[in-house]
């Protein structure tokens, strides 16, 4: 019995050994964010291995600009669009993103109903399901994790939106955001997203050019793709529109 507990014990002290190690690592990664920039992001690679199992050709199209070179419209338009309470929350907020989104879900079906649509913005897809999260919580999943849904996956997710909202500012979050996110099939990043939209920078994007690309970010390859869904993108870009100037950006 005393063999059997001795071997238990040492499993537990090793499983929180490399626990500890595993966060500790993170944390190193993360605290380097505060002066370098990632040379690439979980999902970035996690579609780089999509396309080589289709034996398709990886598409990467990214463009990396200091925060000063994004236009305060298009970070307006995306903090009105995924986390209005930004500046002002620790990492965390989600009833406040949950309703927004409730509220943001019925205005499109009052709006498409009136263009003579049967759509309710989001449609019964498995593969998309929006939940309440921040755009640091969005961060730390696009930075290190998968897109699994598990208790696990969403517990380390919390502890990397912690160590982002500690070790970085708000702005550099933003930053480090507005330069990775997916805005279509291979393209990420804001000045990507412009050039490939717009033939424009970043710095350059106006108020609705701003809200059109914020609209996409939920799910830019289908359900918000503006080539497959233009009225749905259109309808949450007018959503968009509403809230912006009410939006405070981090100083």
């Amino acid at each position: 019995m005393r063999t059997v507990f001795r071997w238990v014990f040492r499993i537990m002290v090793g499983i929180v050994l490399g626990v500890v190690v595993y966060e500790g690592i993170l944390f190193v990664r993360v605290f380097r964010l505060r002066s370098n920039n990632p040379a690439s992001t979980s999902l970035i690679d996690t579609r780089a291995r999509e396309a080589e199992a289709k034996e398709q050709t990886v598409k990467r199209e990214q463009i990396w600009v200091p925060l000063d070179k994004i236009s305060p419209n298009l970070q307006r338009a995306v903090l009105a669009g995924e986390d209005s309470n930004y500046v002002s929350h620790t990492g965390f907020d989600f009833e406040a993103i949950q309703k927004a989104w409730d509220q943001a879900q019925r205005e499109a079906a009052k709006e498409a109903k009136k263009e003579g649509e049967n759509d309710d913005w989001i449609p019964s897809l498995p593969e998309f399901k929006r939940g309440g999260s921040t755009v640091s919580q969005q961060l730390a999943k696009n930075l290190y994790l998968s897109s699994q849904k598990s208790f696990v996956r969403k517990g380390q997710e919390a502890i990397v939106t912690l160590m982002l909202e500690r070790l970085l500012t708000k702005k550099r979050i933003l930053e480090i955001y507005l330069n990775v996110i997916e805005w279509g099939d291979g393209v990420y990043g804001a000045e990507a997203a412009a050039q490939h939209y717009f033939h424009k920078p970043a710095a350059a994007l106006s108020w609705n050019e701003a809200a059109f690309l914020s609209a996409m970010i939920p799910n830019p390859r289908t359900v918000f793709n503006p080539q497959v869904n233009p009225r749905r993108v259109g309808r949450r870009q007018r959503i968009i529109m509403r809230g912006m100037s009410s939006v405070k950006l981090p100083s």
